[in-house]
């Protein structure tokens, strides 16, 4: 009967969404966000997110307060904190405190004998919110996201490293660079600093970046594809120099799709000819120019000498 009760429920507030925002609406959300279950709160917190009902933002941080009390019993997994808090963000609530409490938050909870910490995702959560908060300063915003760039969960430290590139500061580009000096050993991590950095800096940043290129690595490889989603020429000429000195090592085919990420029209030259010649990396080419839109022009080049590789 329990399950019955709890599927109901859900298909309650499933049914709320298709109605769209209404007094019904806010009425029913009110009372499912009182919910003891939190699925069925984080539930609740997306649709009044997706109907965008800001009266609800009180009622919202009211059962956030509930579910960080006795959290292990009360939130199992964070799902009702990390849903409340995204639908926070989402509906534009900018107040810190929400969020800074949500970053300091640490679950440790029973998994398969041992324990874990449940909670990187609403830290991660928190990290990109706390970006969009008005009522600190950014010097204020980087203290809080000082420590999230060195949490031990490497989601944390990704979106910590994208919050800061999402300010767009210099302050926050200074710890970007100290971050990816320091190294990580989740390479992506860096990479999310690359992106980051880039993005708060623009080509200033670009020769700071270039400089992990230089091994070849899975650093190096995450450097290559950031500078290839900056798109631009500057970017374009130091990937194709590299590719140039590399392009036989296992490194070259990490370079060609980093190459087409620039989408610039000397990259798309390059990568259709290597095709055309049928040249040692054209099968790598082919597969960077798979994973990017092409203009049309490019796209009937590279039709034709697809279909010729195939003669």
């Amino acid at each position: 009967m329990a399950n019955k009760k709890f599927d109901q429920q859900l298909a309650a507030l499933e049914q709320v969404l298709q109605a769209g925002a209404s007094p019904a609406a806010v009425a029913d959300l009110r009372t499912a966000l009182l919910n003891r279950n939190n699925y069925i709160v984080a539930k609740a917190a997306k649709v009044a997110a997706q109907l965008a009902l800001g009266e609800l933002i009180p009622d919202m941080i009211s059962a956030l307060d509930r579910f960080y009390r006795d959290p292990v019993k009360t939130d199992p997994q964070c799902w009702a904190k990390h849903a409340l808090i995204q639908a926070l963000a989402g509906m534009g609530h900018d107040d810190s405190r929400v969020y800074v409490r949500g970053l300091r938050h640490v679950q440790m909870e029973p998994v398969w004998g041992k324990h874990e910490d449940t909670a990187g995702r609403l830290r991660a959560s928190c990290a990109l919110a706390l970006a969009a908060c008005r009522d600190l300063d950014n010097f204020g915003v980087l203290v809080q996201l000082l420590e999230s760039l060195a949490d031990a969960d490497h989601t944390v430290r990704m979106e910590a490293a994208r919050a800061i590139g999402q300010m767009g500061c210099r302050e926050g580009a200074l710890l970007l660079r100290l971050r990816a000096l320091t190294g990580d050993p989740e390479p992506e991590v860096l990479g999310a600093c690359f992106s980051a950095l880039l993005a708060a800096e623009g080509n200033a940043g670009i020769g700071f970046v270039a400089g992990f290129l230089g091994k070849g690595d899975d650093v190096a490889g995450e450097a290559a594809l950031a500078l290839g989603a900056l798109r631009n020429e500057e970017a374009l000429a130091i990937l194709k120099e590299r590719w140039q000195r590399e392009g036989n090592t296992p490194f070259g085919g990490v370079l060609l799709a980093a190459i087409a990420l620039t989408r610039q029209p000397q990259a798309f030259d390059l990568l259709v000819e290597l095709i055309e010649q049928h040249a040692p990396a054209a099968a790598a080419a082919a597969r960077a120019l798979e994973s990017v839109p092409l203009p049309a022009e490019a796209r009937a080049r590279l039709d034709v000498a697809m279909a010729q590789v195939k003669e």
